[in-house]
Formats: C-alpha cells, structure tokens, sequence
C-alpha cells in the first residue's frame, strides 16, 4: 500500500503540472484570439483589450473552481442530512471516517436510482460524500459491510488527498466541454464566427488534453482507493461483492436516466455510463442498421479505452481478489505463530 500510495502522489504532481500548463495554454490561446481579432478590426490598445479579457477570463476560472463544490452536487441532485435522519448511515461514515483518520463529511444524499458515490470537495475538512438512494439500495442498507466498503473507498479518496486534486484537475475539462457545448448550440453565428470558430478550436484542445490527464490520475486514484479501502475494512471481499452489485445496477439502468448522472460519472465509485453504445435500429419497420454502425462501436471502445475514469470493472476485481489472498495468507501466518 505506502508504494502504491507514493506513486499515487507522483501522479497527482504531474496531473496538477498538466493542469497549469493546460490553462496556461488555454489563457494565452483565449489572449491570442482576441488580440488578433482587435488588430484585424483595427482598434488601438488591441493587446490591452485582449489582456483584460484574459484576466477577466482566468477570475471566471477563479469562481468556478470555488463554486464547483455546489455545482457537482448540484449535478447529483443530492441534498445534505443530518444523524438524527439516518443515524444507521451516519454511524458507518463516523467509523470509518475514524479509521482512516479524516474528517467526518458532510453526508449528502440523492433520491436517484443511479448508483452514484462519490466525495467532493477541496479541503479533508469540508468534504461532502454523495451517496443515492440506488447505491444504499443495492448494496444492501445502510448497515452493511458492503455500504461500508463503498464509504471506506470513497474516504479513502479523502485521504490521499486525491478527492480534491480531482476536484481541481477536472476543471478545464468542465470548461471546455461547457464552453463546445454553447458554441455548438449557436445555429448561425454570423459575425460572432471570428469568436466562436477559433474558441471552438481551443475549447477541442483542451477537453482532448485535459480528458487525458484526468482520465489517467482517475484510474489511479481508483485503484489506490480500492486497495485502501480493503485495508482498513479487512475485507476486500465486501468491496468486491459491492462493485459487482453497483456495476450490474448501471447495466440495468435506462440510458435516458445515466445521461442524467453523466456529469459527476468521472467522480463516483464506477462509471455511470453504459459500456456500450446502445444500437437503435432505424426505419419505418425499425430493421434499418445505423449509418456506420461498426466503425461508431469501434470508436466509442477506443474512446473508452483512451479516456476512462475507471479501470474495468474485472481488472478491480482481479485485484481485490488478489490482496484477499494476500488477507488470508497473513492470517494464516498469524495463527501459525500463535500455535508455536
């Protein structure tokens, strides 16, 4: 675990260095734009306007990432409660919480069916775990072990302090995607094309970059926090059981409803995302194969394969079952010790 736990932190490093370099990129870009669209349009203090507009940009960048908390659980459409409206839940959180030695979160809970788990934040102190009603459900209640092991995997996020560089690093992606999505939502831009077009440009850029690095520390991040969560539970075999249940609870949920939890689909415990695309035939009799079927499938593999923020599922398993062995051969070791 502490080697794990090191690289881990290495990762982080080099995701928060990608992060600057991103933005800075992403600013200078924006600063560009502006000063080549004001020197063509002629007007005098072009590198001044372009600058403030900059500025303005990065302090807009400055809100978001202080706003992001609300916007996240906003997303999961969770409201916070208190110990005296699930003390069972609240139990489990406080014992945990105890066991890696972090701060109890706030508990946030979302009535959706999606198995949604996640922990957001930017500070151990001013954590807020997620949790809906789905994953409660699936997992068997607010007692049990397998609750537990998903809680003990979401703080243990808190406690690598992962939670909130994951917090921080999916911002550009955010921006990006938000900045594509308004742009592409302009039918005729007219004269706004000399601003769109080239925006347009930098806001692809930066959400093909920035998916990469998050993606990469998420996988990470995932694999450190299921470990650590087998830890201090002691039972990697709760944590699997939980896994499994969670992950075939998307499977049998309706795409209509997990593109309503796309948003924070990075942060929780699995990828709340169908694992393939789902084939809606077309036609009058409806036996008319998509345009390109084949080659959308492969692309969306490739996508998954490039730019998840989950290991699979079975690679998980694998190796929890792996350390579970690891368990068992520890306790046998103790128990010959106590008998000689």
């Amino acid at each position: 675990m502490p080697s794990a736990h090191a690289s881990l932190k290495v990762r982080m490093v080099a995701a928060i260095l990608g992060l600057v370099l991103v933005t800075a990129a992403f600013l200078a870009g924006v600063w560009a734009v502006f000063y080549g669209i004001f020197t063509f349009l002629d007007i005098v203090f072009a590198a001044q306007y372009a600058a403030g507009i900059t500025i303005i940009t990065l302090l807009a960048i400055g809100y978001l990432e202080y706003t992001q908390l609300e916007t996240i659980e906003r997303l999961a459409d969770a409201h916070p409660i208190d110990e005296e409206a699930a003390p069972e839940l609240y139990r489990t959180t406080t014992r945990v919480a105890a066991q890696l030695d972090v701060p109890v979160p706030t508990i946030a809970v979302s009535d959706r069916d999606a198995p949604e788990a996640l922990v957001v934040g930017f500070r151990p102190e001013n954590m807020h775990l997620v949790l809906s009603l789905g994953t409660i459900k699936s997992v068997g209640g607010a007692n049990s072990d397998e609750l537990e092991a998903v809680i003990a995997h979401e703080l243990a996020h808190v406690a690598n302090r992962d939670a909130m560089v994951m917090t921080v690093v999916s911002l550009p992606v955010v921006l990006a995607d938000g900045l594509s999505s308004r742009i592409a939502e302009i039918e005729d831009p007219g004269w706004l094309a000399i601003f769109t077009v080239p925006l347009g440009f930098l806001s692809a850029g930066v959400l093909v970059v920035g998916r990469t690095i998050t993606s990469h520390l998420s996988r990470a991040r995932e694999r450190a926090a299921d470990r650590a969560a087998a830890e201090v539970t002691g039972s990697p075999a709760a944590l699997a059981n939980a896994l499994r249940r969670l992950d075939r609870e998307v499977a049998e949920t309706p795409t209509t409803d997990l593109r309503d939890v796309s948003g924070v689909s990075s942060l929780s415990i699995i990828p709340l995302e169908p694992a393939e695309l789902e084939k809606v035939m077309l036609g009058p009799d409806g036996d008319r194969e998509p345009a390109y079927w084949e080659l959308t499938k492969r692309l969306h593999r490739l996508e998954r394969r490039l730019f998840g923020t989950h290991p699979p599922t079975e690679s998980r398993l694998e190796a929890l079952a792996a350390q579970e062995r690891e368990h068992e051969r520890e306790r046998a070791q103790r128990q010959l010790q106590e008998a000689e």
